[in-house]
């Protein structure tokens, strides 16, 4: 029934059901399953919980003929007197002359629109004679496309719920809906689209919140076990001696949470499933050290192991420090984008025959061309860059390898719970001994100057800076400073005293390669550039960052930004020059230069920007959900992951309760698989 056509909904003709289609609504389930986003409000309050300047509903009774006022051409000012309680509240309407004759003294009449406390006066936007009734005093308003209005789909949702709303099935389980206190779907649904007082909405969205995030908590909780299950005999029994070995050569020790988090990768390797679990650590945490040591351990087991990252940069950078570390222990292998010709084809054999035991390299390692001899480790750096179909490509090069994401950006509980719920996590929250903590500055660009001294003073202490930019070039949309004309600027003030280098995402591989060469090597002392340093780049003689027009990035990306200094022994400074307008730029900035955790920075990012923004929506992998809120909702969030954790390990599927939920689990599944 609910599968019908939306034909079948009256009213519905052969226009209309185009327009409804821009917005997904091609049968009558889809319409009723389509939520408002907003409520507009016409409950009446008492005149002493009006708020100044707030969008009110007032009712009261018609004092006195009303008076109109014409000025202008066309335009006029109607002002109608209004008894409200023990007030008299003066009404004004502009171009709306014909109202004089329907507002009568006595009547009683319904006004909504802005209200001015001090003068008790509202501009009104919408009237009505009558009282206003307790049904329409919350409207609902939906999300639109194309030339459909709200009035069409209100009209249309009315017809709809009123003939349909009886066949919506319960899907919960009645110890569920008796345990949380929920409405039964119907119920609910009925009153998300038309609340008969804010109370029942309430509990209709508590009811959709809750049914959303278990769905998606109980489809990632059954990818995760069948994941472990499909893949049983991907042991890799790696040499435990020689792993010990190679971690008593490395130059340094490593932390307490690097070898918690090394522990639980290594086990996962062992296990006869295949790993599927995400690395989080901070900027400088040592993720890198932990990755080298696991691919180490896929080659004592004879295997190949790979190593993706976001950029030809990174890859070459991971490729000079591990070919150094695995030198005596293994042959790396560099394969990017740029690698072109005959050197192509001589990395692309080798990997095919087993003379490369690691590659590293971009999403060049997932072209059709690329085949391994036996791989049996992928790690994918800073993952959340990769596009769910990217990463799945380069699973899948391997007789079902483990897979190990990595991310430096911290990414907070509530959202690694919704976005990772198929991943088992480690955490590296420990920074390496003898790590100073980054000083970060928040000044105006009148400061300018100072910072540029402040530059050259430590120059001539022998370490150098990076100053970053929003932009490429000049964006007449924009009035933001831009990389071309800051590397002029500063070239030109520090003119025959130090170097300065420009770097952006539009050189070739070839010049950004040379410029970095030419910083690391510190003839270049200056470096200007746009975000491209955020990720990887390691240099550790650095000790400045400068960040020009700051409030326009997010706190994590500040942070990584941060997290380019300081990777040597000398006290490193964060310089944020920014001018914010508004309260949520100007918390940010106060924030940055507080806290130096990127844990706590991403919850605060995350409160401040929403998750939609925190990775960027594309490839972010996060559902979109239609009422529930991964941050706000995070308490129902928790309550259906642990629910969907004991539905699936119990395997309670089976049972007549959960039966509803299987049913529709199995229509969510991409793969068409049965839940067997």
């Amino acid at each position: 029934m609910l599968n019908e056509p939306i034909t079948a909904i009256k009213g519905v003709g052969d226009k209309l059901q185009q327009e409804l289609e821009l917005i997904n609504i091609f049968t009558v389930e889809d319409l009723l399953f389509y939520f408002p986003n907003r409520y507009d409000s016409y409950e009446v309050k008492p005149i002493r919980e009006l708020l100044h300047e707030e969008k009110v509903t007032i009712e009261g009774e018609v004092i006195g003929e009303p008076t109109v006022t014409f000025y202008g051409r066309k335009r006029s000012r109607l002002v109608v007197n209004l008894q409200v309680e023990h007030h008299v509240v003066k009404g004004i309407m502009f171009n709306r002359p014909f109202a004089k004759k329907q507002l009568r003294p006595g009547d009683v009449v319904t006004l909504t629109g802005k209200w001015d406390q001090h003068r008790l006066q509202i501009t009104v936007s919408n009237y009505k004679k009558g009282k206003a009734k307790s049904q329409d005093q919350i409207q609902p308003i939906y999300p639109l496309k194309g030339s459909i209005t709200n009035k069409q789909i209100v009209k249309l949702m009315k017809a709809a719920v009123s003939q349909y709303a009886f066949s919506i099935e319960e899907i919960l389980p009645d110890d569920y809906l008796t345990s949380y206190k929920l409405p039964n779907r119907s119920d609910a649904l009925c009153q998300i689209h038309f609340p008969t007082s804010f109370n029942h909405l309430k509990h209709a969205k508590r009811r959709f919140i809750y049914e959303e995030f278990l769905l998606f908590q109980l489809k990632m909780q059954w990818i995760r076990k069948r994941t472990k299950e499909a893949t049983v005999g991907n042991s890799l029994n790696y040499n435990e001696e020689r792993v010990n070995q190679f971690i008593d050569k490395l130059p340094f020790s490593l932390t307490n949470a690097q070898t918690k988090a090394l522990t639980e990768i290594l086990d996962d390797m062992k296990s006869a499933y295949r790993m599927n679990r995400l690395l989080q650590g901070d900027v400088g945490s040592g993720k890198t050290a932990v990755a080298a040591i696991c691919l180490f351990a896929s080659i004592t087991c004879g295997k190949q192991g790979a190593l993706m990252v976001p950029t030809e940069i990174l890859a070459e950078q991971h490729y000079e420090s591990l070919k150094n570390m695995f030198e005596g222990y293994g042959r790396v292998g560099l394969l990017t984008g740029s690698i072109k010709g005959k050197a192509r084809k001589e990395i692309v054999t080798k990997i095919q025959s087993h003379e490369v035991d690691i590659v590293i390299g971009t999403h060049a390692l997932i072209q059709d061309e690329v085949n391994f001899f036996d791989l049996g480790l992928v790690i994918v750096d800073e993952q959340h860059r990769f596009g769910v179909n990217q990463r799945k490509a380069l699973r899948e090069k391997g007789m079902h390898p483990d897979v190990l994401f990595m991310t430096a950006t911290p990414i907070p509980r509530t959202l690694a719970i919704s976005t990772f719920g198929d991943m088992d996590v480690s955490i590296i929250d420990e920074m390496p001994e003898g790590r100073k903590e980054i000083e970060t500055y928040w000044v105006k660009e009148n400061m300018l100057d100072r910072v540029l001294q402040f530059i050259e003073k430590e120059v001539k202490q022998g370490y150098q800076a990076y100053v970053i930019c929003p932009l490429i070039e000049e964006s007449e949309k924009l009035d933001i400073q831009n990389a071309v004309d800051l590397f002029h600027q500063l070239s030109h003030y520090f003119k025959g005293k130090l170097g300065v280098g420009l770097m952006h995402g539009r050189l070739r591989s070839e010049e950004k390669e040379e410029v970095m060469q030419e910083f690391a090597a510190n003839r270049i002392q200056v470096l200007v550039s746009t975000t491209v340093v955020e990720v990887g780049v390691n240099v550790p003689n650095a000790t400045v960052m400068v960040v020009y027009d700051a409030e326009r990035f997010g706190l994590s990306q500040l942070h990584q930004l941060r997290g380019r200094v300081g990777r040597g022994s000398a006290q490193s400074y964060c310089i944020l020059i920014a001018d914010p307008k508004g309260e949520v730029g100007k918390e940010r900035m106060r924030i940055m230069t507080e806290t130096t955790n990127g844990f706590e920075l991403s919850e605060q990012d995350l409160q401040l920007r929403g998750p939609g923004d925190f990775f960027g929506r594309k490839q972010s992998g996060l559902p979109e959900f239609k009422v529930a809120d991964v941050v706000h909702d995070y308490r129902a969030l928790e309550t259906a992951r642990r629910d969907a954790w004991t539905v699936i390990q119990d395997d309670l599927l089976k049972l007549p309760p959960f039966e509803k939920l299987r049913d529709l689990l199995e229509e969510m599944d991409d793969e068409g698989d049965t839940l067997d």
